[in-house]
C-alpha cells in the first residue's frame, strides 16, 4: 500500500476525536493543525514529519512509520527463525531470546517500560488549543465510564493443547480475584475444547482468535496472510469472537483490514522484545482502518519472567501511576502455558492480588471497551453517552504536572 493509504488508516484519531472537547464555538481546523504543529516537539525526531501533516504525523506515531518502510518484515535471520522453530526445543527458543537482548536495548529508538511522549504530546495539543481560542479550561468527555480514572483488560493467549487444559484453571484465578479476561485460541493448533469455549462464556469471559495456527509464518507474504485470513474470519464466525491477536504479535496493519472484527490486541505501546520491535506509543485505544486497536501496554507475561527473569510483578506495578495519570488502558497479555510455570503463576497471582487493591479503574472485557471507544468517538454529546462523564482540562498551575490539570465536573 502507498504512504497516503497507509495514513488514511489512521485518520479516525485526529485529536479533535481524542479529545472530544464540549466548547462552544468549537475549535476550528486551523486550531487543532496549528497545536498539533507546536506539540510536535515532545515527539521522538523521526516521528515528526517535514510536511507537517497531521495525518502522517499519525501514521509515524500510531501506525509505527517512524520505525521505517519495512518495518513489517522480519529480516532474514528470524523468517529462518521461525521456519525451524516448530523444531526447536523450547528452552533453546528462550535463550535465543535472552541473548539478543541486549543488543535490541541499546538500538531501541522508544523508552521503555514507559514511554510518554504521545501522551505529552495529546496534553500539549489541548493546552495549545486552549491557548489559541482564548481559554483558561474546556470541558471534555471523559475517556472512561463513570468518571474512572483508568481502564484494565485482560488477555490470555492459548498457544498449545496443554495451554486449553490449563484455561479452566486460569479463569478460576481470575474469578477468584473479581476479573473477567478474554481467551484468545488458535482453531488449527490443536482440537478446540468447545465444552470449554461454552463454559468461559457462559460465565462471563470472551472468546477470541489468536491466529491460525502458531507457526510464526502468517505474514510469510500478502497471499498468504489472505489465505489464513479467510479462514481466521470463518473460525470467528464459529466462536463467535470479534477480537483478533496475531501470534507473535507479527504484524500489519495495511493487511489486517481484511479481518472482519471490531478489535485487534497485536499492537504495543512500546516493547523493544518482541519479534518486532517498536510501538504505537499509544497507551489508550485508536482505530487502525475499521476495527478498534487495543494495544497492551503492560509487558507479557512470558518476556517478563522468561527473557527479564523477573520474579515479580513490580514492572507491571510500577506503570500503574503513569497510566493513571493520562487516564490509559491498562492491558496485559498471558498465556495459560506459561502459567503452568510456578514463578509464572505467582507472580500473576500477586498482580491479580495487587490490581484488586487498586479500586480506581473501569475493569471490563476487551470487546467493551473497544465498544466504549467507538461510542465516545461518535457521542454527540455526554448526554447520548451511556455512563459518560463531563471532565474539564485547564491549564496547569505553576509546578503542576499536564496531567493533573484535568479535574472532575458534574455531568
Amino acid at each position: 500500500m502507498s504512504e497516503a493509504t497507509d495514513a488514511v488508516l489512521y485518520r479516525a484519531n485526529h485529536p479533535e476525536s481524542f479529545w472530544r472537547l464540549l466548547t462552544n464555538p468549537a475549535p476550528g481546523a486551523a486550531d487543532w493543525d496549528d497545536a498539533m504543529r507546536r506539540a510536535a516537539g515532545v515527539l521522538p525526531t523521526p516521528a515528526v514529519p517535514s510536511s507537517g501533516s497531521l495525518d502522517e504525523l499519525l501514521a509515524n506515531t500510531l501506525g509505527e512509520g517512524q520505525f521505517g518502510s519495512d518495518h513489517w518484515r522480519l529480516d532474514p535471520f528470524k523468517r529462518a527463525y521461525y521456519l525451524a522453530k516448530p523444531l526447536l526445543p523450547r528452552g533453546l527458543c528462550r535463550n535465543l531470546r535472552r541473548l539478543s537482548r541486549t543488543a535490541t536495548e541499546r538500538s531501541f529508538g522508544l523508552r521503555w517500560p514507559i514511554e510518554d511522549r504521545y501522551a505529552r504530546f495529546q496534553w500539549a495539543i489541548a493546552q495549545e488549543v486552549l491557548e489559541r481560542v482564548g481559554r483558561k479550561a474546556a470541558s471534555h468527555i471523559h475517556f472512561w465510564p463513570q468518571g474512572h480514572e483508568f481502564a484494565f483488560a485482560i488477555t490470555h493467549d492459548v498457544e498449545t493443547a496443554d495451554g486449553q487444559a490449563f484455561a479452566r484453571t486460569v479463569a478460576d484465578l481470575d474469578a477468584h480475584y473479581g476479573f473477567r479476561s478474554s481467551f484468545n485460541f488458535v482453531p488449527e493448533g490443536y482440537r478446540l475444547d468447545w465444552k470449554l469455549i461454552d463454559e468461559l462464556r457462559d460465565r462471563g469471559f470472551e472468546i477470541g482468535v489468536h491466529g491460525l495456527n502458531h507457526d510464526g509464518n502468517g505474514f510469510s507474504s500478502y497471499a498468504e496472510f489472505m489465505r489464513r485470513a479467510e479462514r481466521i474470519n470463518g473460525y470467528a464466525r464459529e466462536l463467535g469472537a470479534v477480537g483478533f491477536r496475531a501470534p507473535l504479535t507479527h504484524r500489519n496493519p495495511a493487511w489486517m483490514q481484511a479481518l472482519d472484527i471490531e478489535y485487534d490486541l497485536s499492537f504495543f505501546d512500546t516493547d523493544p522484545y518482541e519479534p518486532i520491535p517498536g510501538g504505537t506509543m499509544s497507551i489508550w485505544p485508536f482505530m487502525i482502518g475499521h476495527f478498534v486497536e487495543l494495544p497492551y501496554t503492560l509487558v507479557q507475561d512470558h518476556t517478563l519472567i522468561k527473557v527479564l527473569q523477573e520474579s515479580t510483578p513490580a514492572i507491571w506495578l510500577r506503570k500503574l501511576p503513569f497510566l493513571r495519570r493520562y487516564h490509559g488502558l491498562a492491558l496485559v497479555g498471558t498465556h495459560p502455558d506459561y502459567l503452568m510455570d510456578t514463578t509464572t503463576w505467582q507472580v500473576y497471582a500477586d498482580f491479580l492480588k495487587a490490581m484488586r487493591a487498586q479500586g480506581d479503574f473501569w475493569h471490563a472485557l476487551p470487546r467493551d471497551i473497544a465498544r466504549w471507544w467507538r461510542a465516545r468517538s461518535a457521542a454527540e454529546s455526554v448526554a447520548g453517552l451511556a455512563g459518560g462523564v463531563v471532565r474539564t482540562i485547564g491549564a496547569p498551575a505553576a509546578g503542576e504536572h499536564p496531567a493533573a490539570a484535568t479535574a472532575a465536573q458534574a455531568s
